[in-house]
């Protein structure tokens, strides 16, 4: 394992016990965004083995090319990544207009019927 690799897999973790732990429903949601930033490199960074240099049709030498595949489907995780984070962003400003605190147990000692 290179260190590139800890270093991504140190930062879904990071990002994994952010969610466990924290009890703030902002906090969650960052580490949430932390952890959807370290698979998505950590994807990067399995897709770029293979090369690194955009396949285009030329008459240069025969290099190693990047697949342009998973890169397609890293820029549809990341919009995906930022819909969603948004919307969890918004259900939390609805959240705090009700609740004078974000965190999870304040929540839901008000809001168990």
């Amino acid at each position: 394992m290179s260190l590139l690799e800890a270093c991504i897999f140190a930062t879904v973790l990071c990002g994994f016990f952010g969610i466990i732990l924290k009890k703030s429903l902002l906090m969650k949601i960052i580490c949430m965004d932390v952890m959807s930033t370290g698979v998505i490199s950590y994807y990067v960074l399995v897709a770029s083995h293979g090369g690194v240099f955009t396949p285009i049709a030329s008459t240069a030498e025969s290099v190693a090319y990047a697949d342009p595949v998973p890169q397609a489907v890293i820029l549809t995780a990341i919009v995906i990544g930022f819909s969603i984070q948004a919307l969890m962003l918004v259900g939390a400003m609805k959240l705090a207009r009700d609740n004078p605190t974000l965190e999870i147990s304040e929540i839901e000692k008000t809001n168990t019927p």
